[in-house]
């Protein structure tokens, strides 16, 4: 086998060498300049860049695209998974998919929260604002990634349904208090609620969305117990709060 001249085998290992520096000053060159954020509630965009971009090499373009691809992505409370799109060598964009969260429960000393499924997906010492507080049931020996275990069956169903009409609505609740009956009352700040029992859940909290604007800033007590889906002409009790002096 013919061997290559000593100056032209001298000249291709020239030109890998230089390749190689040109690909070293390429990788530790280029960074990312521009980063926009999409999907998160729960942290500002400055917080979600911090906790996905922590370290000075995460900066940088090329090792930035490998390890999101070949690395598992860090773990943020309440974010299912983030996804990072390159728009440019030195653009991207983080896009976060977040829990979906319908409520909590207090727990040994932690806020234990839950999904639309009764799943508990996240234990913080962290109050979460705009997702109700569950109380006056009782509960077993509470797991992370488990379902809420309740003891009666027919009341989880409830607060599952309860809180979904809730989102759907988009009230937000400080509480949900549940009696000894399995009947709720919602607390929104000064305003109480009585929601009753499980029946026409959909048609109260429709008619609680319809009355908010009129109640606004008032202190008291709503009946809603009494509601009835066939009766279009249906009055309730409003009982405003004693003022103390």
């Amino acid at each position: 086998m013919a061997k290559l001249p000593k100056k032209k085998s001298h000249r291709i290992l020239g030109i890998i060498v230089a390749v190689m520096v040109l690909f070293g000053i390429l990788v530790t060159s280029v960074h990312v300049t521009d980063v926009t954020v999409t999907g998160n509630s729960r942290y500002t965009d400055e917080q979600i860049i911090q906790m996905i971009l922590q370290k000075e090499w995460d900066w940088n373009s090329l090792y930035c695209y490998a390890k999101d691809r070949l690395k598992a992505h860090r773990s943020i409370p309440f974010v299912e998974d983030y996804k990072i799109v390159f728009q440019g060598l030195s653009k991207i964009e983080i896009i976060v998919y977040e829990k979906s969260i319908v409520g909590y429960v207090s727990y040994m000393g932690s806020y234990m929260y839950f999904d639309k499924d009764g799943i508990i997906v996240e234990s913080t010492n962290e109050k979460l604002e705009d997702i109700p507080w569950l109380t006056g049931l009782s509960f077993g020996h509470i797991v992370l990634h488990q379902q809420l275990p309740v003891e009666n069956q027919k009341i989880f169903d409830e607060i599952l349904n309860l809180t979904q009409v809730l989102s759907v609505h988009r009230l937000f609740v400080d509480k949900i208090q549940y009696d000894a009956r399995g009947e709720a009352t919602l607390h929104m700040g000064e305003l109480e609620v009585v929601l009753g029992d499980s029946s026409n859940v959909s048609g109260k909290i429709s008619e609680l969305s319809a009355m908010l604007p009129q109640l606004e800033g008032l202190s008291g007590t709503l009946h809603l117990e009494t509601y009835d889906e066939t009766n279009a002409a249906m009055t309730y009790t409003f009982k405003k709060k004693l003022q103390n002096y």
